[in-house]
Order: C-alpha cells, then structure tokens, then sequence
C-alpha cells in the first residue's frame, strides 16, 4: 500500500493525522475556556466526556492517532538520516530561510509526548480511568471524576506543573505553525498563491488556539481558588 511504502504516502498519513490532532485541540481549546466562565458548565461537559461509551471510543481513536502521527515521525525521521548518510556530520551554516521549527520537529514531537504523559497522568488518570477504577473519585485528591474544574484548580495550584504545563504549550505551538502550512503543502493544497497564505492562516490560529489553554492555566495559577497541593 502506497501510503505505507512510499515516502510520499507516509508524509500523507503524517498530514492528514495532524490535522486531525489539531481538530480536537481546537475542540479541547473551546472546552477549557468554558472553565472561565463556569465551573459547573465545564463539570457538565466532563461528565457528558467523563465514562461514557462514546467518550471512550473516542480515547482510543485518539490514541490510535497519535500513534500513528507518532510511529509515522519516527520512520520519516530515520529514513531521512539514512539519505543523508555520512552528510548529516557536515557542519554547514543554516539556510535564512529555514525555519527552527522545522529543523526540530522531532525534538519537539519528544517534549509533546512527554507534556502528554504528563497530562494523562495529571487528568485523565485522575479522570476518566478514576470513574472505572476508583469508585468514580480521583486518585489521592478527594475530588469527583468528573469534578475537572476542582482538578485544573489542584493541579495549577502547583508552580511546578505550571510551568512545565507553559512548556508544553511553547513546544505544541512552535510544533503546529510549523506543522499546519507543511500538511497543507504535503496535501498539494499550497501553490505559490497559497503558500504564505497557508503560513500566516496557520500561524494565527494555532496562536489563538494555544493562547485558550495558556490563559486558562494562567487563570488556574493565579486566580483559582486554591486547593491543598504538594509538588
């Protein structure tokens, strides 16, 4: 199958999973902000995406995606140093015209997934996996499964996990401005017409969509009621 064998089919695979990932954090984005304006409207939406048969077949579809996006990084990043062969040792100076981002796409791909194991550790351990394993309540807060409001409060409330959270968001938003016009390139949907086009649309929104989850965790840090946390 072209779109496994061929570098071309695997650079596909790799677009259309982005997109699709970039989908659900701008759905991810939306729902978070909705904790700016009321906790019990955010809870409502947690225990509607809490145990529910749906919301976990849509977790494992995502996490069949990211593997995916993943997996196919890995390949395309290994096949283009054996290319490159003894090539890659050469010290040569770096094209103006290059991206940082685009020069360290795997580097970033390394810090989403571990800001990601960090998340499902921090949420949806204390979550979704609790309303199965625990009697519906989180894993050493005391708070429901489906309180995320009171979780996004104790979890803030730690200096530590706000900042390592700034992080990832930083790495996540160099990632997909990147990301976001080279798909589209990659789809053919990127002439000379379109192509900066593509960039300055991508750029603005995933700034837009990374700025929701970086005034919520802001919001959280320093304007949250605070919860008993140790870090």
């Amino acid at each position: 199958m072209w779109l496994i064998n061929s570098s071309v089919g695997r650079k596909v695979v790799m677009s259309v999973s982005g997109l699709a990932l970039i989908l659900f954090l701008t759905f991810h984005a939306c729902m978070n902000v909705v904790a700016l304006f009321s906790r019990d409207g955010y809870n409502m939406i947690c225990e509607f995406l809490g145990s529910n048969w749906y919301a976990v077949a849509g977790t494992v579809a995502l996490a069949v995606l990211i593997a995916i996006h993943f997996v196919f990084a890995v390949i395309l990043t290994l096949q283009n140093r054996k290319a490159r062969g003894a090539n890659r040792y050469a010290v040569s100076a770096k094209p103006d015209r290059v991206e940082w981002a685009s020069q360290n796409m795997f580097v970033l791909g390394i810090i989403i997934v571990l800001g990601l194991v960090l998340h499902l550790y921090n949420f949806w351990f204390n979550m979704m996996f609790a309303e199965f394993a625990n009697g519906g309540m989180a894993f050493a807060t005391g708070l429901s499964a489906t309180d995320g409001y009171g979780m996004m409060q104790y979890t803030f409330s730690c200096p530590v996990y706000t900042v390592l959270y700034l992080v990832w968001f930083a790495a996540i938003w160099f990632h997909l401005t990147h990301g976001f016009w080279s798909a589209m390139q990659t789809m053919g949907w990127s002439g000379k017409t379109w192509f900066n086009r593509w960039r300055c649309i991508g750029n603005i929104y995933v700034t837009l969509v990374m700025l929701c989850f970086v005034v919520v965790a802001l919001y959280f840090a320093f304007c949250g009621s605070c919860c008993s946390a140790t870090c």
